[in-house]
């Protein structure tokens, strides 16, 4: 992948930079405060969301297709008794009303089974294809790539 270089950088590029990072923060916050309804506000109406649990060489575990679709996945997140996204590094290329960017989350999911305390462990990363819209940006298709898991027991 290319780094760019920016030596100067116009407001609108800016703007368009920092509200793509909103974007994947959101992702997270309402992921973590389980609000599947403002997660799903961030895709546009025909989104494409697929999940790649193998990894991303494998075939998608399963792909969504419009936003109305995301409603288990998200929901999904409610058997878990807390979770963190901390989102890390992301890059992005602009081109106009459209950017494409990589960016990596590190999930932590806490659970109780068979009466223990857990917690899993999972290097996240995302390839997204966003569209600006209103001068709203919006994921357009976002690919979930899980690189690794671990599930280990939480001391008391």
């Amino acid at each position: 992948m290319d780094l760019a270089m920016h030596t100067t950088v116009t407001p609108t590029e800016a703007a368009d930079r920092l509200a793509i990072r909103e974007l994947f923060d959101a992702y997270a916050h309402c992921a973590d405060r389980r609000d599947a309804e403002g997660q799903k506000a961030l895709f546009t109406v025909d989104t494409r969301f697929a999940v790649y649990m193998k990894g991303e060489k494998s075939e998608p575990t399963y792909v969504l297709q419009g936003r109305e679709a995301l409603t288990p996945v998200f929901a999904d997140l409610n058997r878990y008794e807390a979770t963190t996204h901390f989102n890390g590094q992301s890059t992005v290329a602009l081109d106009g009303d459209q950017a494409t960017g990589e960016s990596y989350t590190i999930a932590h999911h806490v659970f109780t089974e068979a009466g223990s305390r857990k917690i899993m462990i999972a290097s996240l990363r995302y390839l997204d294809t966003f569209a600006k819209i209103e001068q709203r940006w919006y994921f357009a298709e976002r690919k979930l790539i899980v690189d690794w898991t671990e599930t280990r027991t939480l001391s008391s």
